[in-house]
């Protein structure tokens, strides 16, 4: 892996907020007025592994395993004796014509069904600096994830790997000190 780089702007510029944009019909006025804003799955929901990544990690010399969602696994080794795993999910979500998917890395995990305020807080706060992505809560788990273009190209697909690894690794070290579960 390598060190440490932010996604260029031309990332971003792929990820419209479609949302915000004007409707150029009267038409598509109506269909926003009455359409909820969240997002659809794609046609077919992935229970197989999305071949282009398979491809992607291949060609970046990453090794990987698919579980039975169809999702890439990943574990890598960093600095202190310290690993983090990172999942690039094979199912994609679209929004209008924009379709988006996700790269995961845990980074904390909670015996109960809440996190406890002052760790929401802190997530909360880290997802605001984020240069991309934010945390999200999946069970008793917080996951950082990164949003990108299904057909992002191979260099983007490693610079959001990379990211959510360091940052869910910098955050499972400052939440829960001397443990590396993740």
């Amino acid at each position: 892996m390598r060190l440490p780089r932010y996604l260029p702007a031309l990332l971003f510029s792929l990820l419209p907020v479609l949302a915000t944009a004007a409707p150029t019909t009267k038409a598509d006025a109506a269909s926003l007025k009455s359409a909820p804003a969240k997002a659809e799955p794609a046609p077919a929901a992935a229970k197989t592994a999305d071949p282009r990544i398979g491809k992607q990690l291949d060609a970046l010399g990453y090794k990987y395993e698919v579980d039975k969602d169809g999702d890439y696994t990943l574990t890598f080794g960093l600095d202190e004796d310290r690993s983090q795993m990172a999942y690039v999910i094979s199912h994609t979500e679209r929004y209008g014509k924009l379709q988006v998917r996700e790269v995961w890395s845990p980074g904390y995990r909670t015996s109960d069904k809440d996190f406890p305020a002052e760790v929401a807080n802190r997530l909360l706060e880290d997802s605001q600096l984020s240069k991309m992505g934010g945390w999200v809560k999946q069970d008793s788990v917080a996951v950082f994830v990164v949003k990108l273009d299904a057909d992002a190209s191979q260099e983007d697909l490693d610079d959001a790997i990379d990211y959510v690894v360091r940052a869910a690794d910098e955050m499972e070290s400052q939440l829960t000190p001397g443990q590396d579960e993740f």
